[in-house]
């Protein structure tokens, strides 16, 4: 199972496709709003969350939690406390956290890229405290996926297709989806 939080201005494609690119694949993704159960995109898409923050149990279950980035959106989902827990018992737990565009500050901020690849959005590497800054559209660093932004996205959700089932899965998604280099 996969955690998705969504807080008020978060970016609608950098959460979206990797939602659809995870559920094509059978992999049970939970929405979570932060801040309530409807929750504005960044671009004033409004969605409804399939559960509030409250509700989220932290258990061996979970596979993985993603973060996409947007503005606010990034900065309300580091203000979250059960955010904050979620991140830290990935990390106790080794399973893996995705943080696309800005969001990858979250983990830069917590001090957990020091000496590790990552990625994000041009102009918030300085928050990346300690990282290896690279300009790849996808870095899978340990337990950590980090991406670029928004024009990435499908990149992001097909890495994360493939960390949590395979590479064949991974490809024949892009297959179906008529990606042109596949």
């Amino acid at each position: 199972m996969v955690y998705v939080f969504l807080a008020n201005g978060f970016e609608e494609v950098e959460a979206f496709t990797p939602i659809d690119c995870l559920r094509r694949c059978g992999i049970e993704v939970i929405t979570v709003g932060v801040g309530g159960e409807y929750i504005t995109g960044s671009h004033n898409v409004t969605v409804k969350a399939d559960i509030t923050e409250d509700k989220v149990k932290l258990s061996k279950d979970i596979q993985m939690v993603v973060c996409p980035g947007g503005m606010p959106g990034t900065l309300n989902l580091e203000k979250s406390q059960t955010v904050q827990n979620a991140i830290d018992f990935c990390v106790e737990n080794n399973i893996y956290v995705a943080c696309i565009c800005a969001a990858p500050i979250i983990l830069g901020h917590k001090g957990l890229l020091k000496n590790r690849t990552a990625c994000c959005y041009q102009g918030f590497e300085k928050d990346l405290l300690d990282a290896n800054v690279v300009y790849d559209a996808v870095v899978v660093d340990g337990y950590f996926i980090t991406s670029r932004g928004m024009g990435v996205a499908l990149n992001f959700g097909t890495v994360l297709v493939e960390v949590l089932k395979s590479k064949e899965v991974a490809n024949d998604l892009l297959r179906k989806v008529m990606y042109p280099t596949v």
